[in-house]
């Protein structure tokens, strides 16, 4: 989608760099883009969009700060275990499962919360459409 999205971009300023029709030209395309933007099913997804962005990235120091306290307790354990002193190399194993598993999780909610933006994009794209028509 990134690509379709980069060069329908990259074709419109092509386009309007590139045209003969000049100013004008470019003013009704501005009008007619800024005519789409302001309809009331646009703003709607937009708004949806910008709720989700500001809940994902509120999300995501919350995994982060879960995988630090994770880690922490981690090495807690293994420096506390049965009393005999752990090998760096246990301490370390277990320091790096946790840190695996954090990162794997906090992989997990930016690929969701790219799903999410991209139904939402989708959602704005088919309101664009069908109001266009």
């Amino acid at each position: 989608m990134k690509g379709k999205v980069g060069l329908a971009i990259g074709l419109s300023v092509g386009y309007v760099l590139g045209t003969r029709a000049g100013r004008e030209r470019y003013e009704q395309m501005k009008t007619q883009w800024l005519k789409l933007w302001n309809q009331e099913p646009v703003q709607r997804q937009v708004a949806k969009v910008q709720t989700f962005a500001t809940s994902a990235a509120m999300a995501v120091p919350g995994v982060l700060w879960e995988g630090a306290k994770r880690v922490t307790k981690a090495v807690a354990n293994a420096q506390q275990g049965s009393g005999a002193k752990p090998s760096a190399g246990a301490t370390g194993a277990k320091v790096r499962d946790v840190v695996r598993d954090t990162a794997d999780k906090v992989g997990d909610a930016i690929e969701d919360a790219a799903e999410d933006a991209q139904r939402a994009a989708d959602d704005v794209s088919r309101a664009a459409k069908t109001d266009g028509k």
